[in-house]
């Protein structure tokens, strides 16, 4: 076992809820803290993420929050199984869709990172931006460059970078990794939380739209699953999502 802060407890003394070192152990056999891959420095502190690319899969609503940046190891697991949390709960989502575990393509990282500096979903950046995209996606970054870059993907002086142009530019003919349409099996297992209070395994059809949703605040387990896929919409078995909680 490895806890990155021993000061920190891995069951909350208060409220008995297992801290994120307790969940990344019990996916990871690692206690560390954090889902980021592997270290990030902050504030002169080494902290220490996810090594690899894990078996099983975590994602968050808080990510959606902001209060967390759960990284590509956790997003694209070597299986098509992925831990949901909400506030206070965990449950399973999976897929026999194997392409789902397949690691991002390039392109497929440089979309998600480009959607990360557009909260919104407009389908454009501030081109004030480009820098911090372009060295975020690893890709060059050199003020000069970045200059040519932002001129010619803001040919008529917006202000603005729209997707489809970075996407044009620097990932011609980018294809997806994943399928476009996919089925999704969701359990939780607390009868409360299921309809009728009987513990069953639900089932959505999704897909993967060309643009991507809205935020859903009213539907969280769309607003979860769209930390991953920004673009995805499902159409669960009874017409009503799955509870997180």
């Amino acid at each position: 076992m490895e806890l990155s802060e021993l000061s920190d407890p891995l069951i909350h003394s208060t409220y008995g809820y297992g801290s994120q070192g307790l969940i990344n152990l019990m996916l990871t056999g690692r206690a560390v803290a954090h889902v980021w891959d592997h270290e990030q420095v902050v504030g002169g502190l080494r902290l220490r993420g996810i090594e690899n690319q894990n078996d099983i899969g975590f994602l968050t609503i808080m990510e959606h929050m902001q209060y967390c940046t759960v990284g590509s190891f956790y997003k694209n697991p070597k299986h098509p199984v992925w831990v949901l949390a909400s506030e206070t709960h965990l449950t399973v989502l999976f897929s026999f869709e194997r392409r789902l575990a397949a690691p991002e393509t390039a392109g497929e990282s440089a979309e998600r990172i480009f959607r990360s500096f557009d909260p919104e979903g407009n389908n454009f950046i501030p081109s004030a931006a480009l820098q911090d995209v372009l060295c975020a996606a690893d890709l060059v970054s050199e003020p000069e460059y970045v200059e040519l870059m932002r001129r010619k993907l803001d040919s008529e002086n917006l202000g603005i970078i729209l997707l489809s142009a970075f996407m044009d530019e620097f990932f011609p003919g980018s294809e997806r990794g994943a399928p476009d349409t996919f089925t999704l099996h969701h359990y939780n297992g607390l009868s409360r939380s299921n309809p009728g209070g009987r513990v069953v395994y639900r089932t959505g059809r999704a897909a993967l739209l060309e643009c991507p949703m809205r935020a859903a605040t009213t539907d969280p387990m769309l607003t979860c699953l769209q930390t991953k896929w920004p673009s995805i919409d499902v159409v669960w078995d009874d017409g009503q999502s799955p509870s997180l909680n």
